[in-house]
């Protein structure tokens, strides 16, 4: 169901438990995180008015407490939203107002000003090595956004397995498992071990640096969380979506390329150096891949590559094997496969797999500080974006390579 205003959301909410409010935001918060084409808009209003629907139950049921009006059902006290005094913090009206008047430079009311300190001794904020004294992390419906839109910039980013835990936690993951067999009644049954992978994120820094003029003071808050989630989904996650592909795994995250070990001929294929990508050549990749993981496989590689070697190839019947998708809602499907492009691929390198267990890890949010001091002479105003992240393949057994033949 969408809502057009907070105030429809709040009415519809309203004579809801705290537990339904709350499940009904978590059901939002993944949503958000994985679902690409996801109506941001709608979902911001439907989560502020189950915000303020939960503070409205929270009061009702303090009953007769002090300044309760039993009649009107509202406090005679004037006070901030149950998220920037007792809840989520970050997550506040509050503490997003003050995050962006801070960076702008604007005076903060004394709720916005209640909400930004009790946000700084967070541990959320602790896990930044550097700070100062208008540094903080960007609000949770903004690093929503910054995400959504990282999303569908497309890539590999855009079909991995998102992740929020904190650093060197090491989690399961669950992975295909053996089909049941038929049993004798009465006779006894083996048991077997569950087929579970883990999966231990370290933490590295992304850093960016950007520059504007101090016109930006200027600017509504609205508008300088628009033009911020566009920046720093434009540099940290476009940071981190070049990890994913190329990473070294020594000062950064680990990609798909340096962290699978490629065995020729078992997960590593080539195709003729002189006469190119065959029909065969595409049937055998698909046909390596074990069935549990073939079920969401999906072809990754870049631009040219796709239009280069697949978009004129047939099968045995001169039937296309790549069909672009007519709706434009997706780039096409090879062999029924969906094709992901991704340019951070080089030419001629092809990915086929379940990128379900290629995994990134986001856990502190992005750090925003601001500086006038390193462009006194110009007048700008610096912003450092910084992030703790990490990436690296879950289960290696769930990617192919292709690549032509260097003989």
């Amino acid at each position: 169901m969408k809502f057009k205003t907070i105030a429809e959301a709040f009415n519809h909410y309203m004579n809801s438990t705290v537990s339904e409010i709350e499940k009904r935001a978590a059901e939002i918060g993944k949503l958000i995180d994985t679902d690409a084409n996801a109506d941001m808009d709608s979902l911001n209003i439907e989560l502020d008015g189950l915000k303020q629907a939960k503070a409205n139950v929270e009061q009702r049921s303090a009953g007769m407490g002090s300044g309760f009006n039993p009649i009107t059902g509202m406090n005679f006290e004037t006070r901030s939203s149950y998220e920037a005094t007792e809840g989520d913090v970050f997550a506040s009206t509050e503490y997003r107002n003050a995050f962006y008047k801070t960076l702008l430079g604007q005076k903060l009311n004394n709720f916005e000003q209640a909400a930004f300190d009790r946000a700084t001794t967070e541990q959320r904020a602790d896990a930044y090595s550097t700070t100062s004294e208008v540094a903080a992390v960007i609000p949770t419906q903004t690093l929503n956004e910054v995400i959504s839109k990282a999303r569908t910039m497309g890539g590999l980013l855009s079909v991995c397995r998102g992740f929020n835990i904190p650093a060197k936690i090491r989690i399961p993951v669950g992975t295909p498992t053996a089909k049941a067999s038929w049993n004798t009644e009465g006779a006894a049954v083996e048991s077997t071990e569950p087929s579970v992978a883990y999966v231990d994120f370290g933490a590295f820094e992304i850093i960016k640096v950007f520059s504007i003029s101090a016109m930006v003071k200027k600017m509504s808050v609205s508008a300088f969380e628009a033009y911020l989630a566009e920046e720093l989904a434009a540099c940290v996650m476009a940071c981190l979506a070049d990890g994913i592909v190329n990473g070294a795994g020594t000062t950064e995250g680990t990609g798909i390329l340096d962290g699978v070990t490629w065995t020729p001929d078992a997960n590593h294929f080539t195709f003729d150096k002189t006469n190119g990508l065959a029909y065969a050549d595409v049937v055998k990749i698909v046909g390596a891949m074990k069935r549990g993981y073939a079920n969401g496989a999906k072809w990754v590689m870049n631009n040219a590559t796709l239009y280069n070697l697949f978009y004129g190839l047939e099968d045995a019947n001169k039937r296309p094997i790549f069909i672009s998708d007519p709706k434009g809602e997706n780039i096409g499907k090879v062999l029924g496969f969906d094709v992901v492009v991704d340019d951070y691929l080089a030419d001629e390198t092809i990915l086929f797999g379940n990128f379900q267990y290629m995994g990134y890890n986001l856990p502190e949010g992005i750090m925003v500080e601001a500086s006038t001091q390193s462009s006194f002479k110009s007048g700008r105003i610096d912003y450092r974006a910084t992030a703790i992240a990490d990436c690296k393949p879950i289960v290696t057994e769930a990617f192919i390579k292709l690549t032509r033949s260097e003989v």
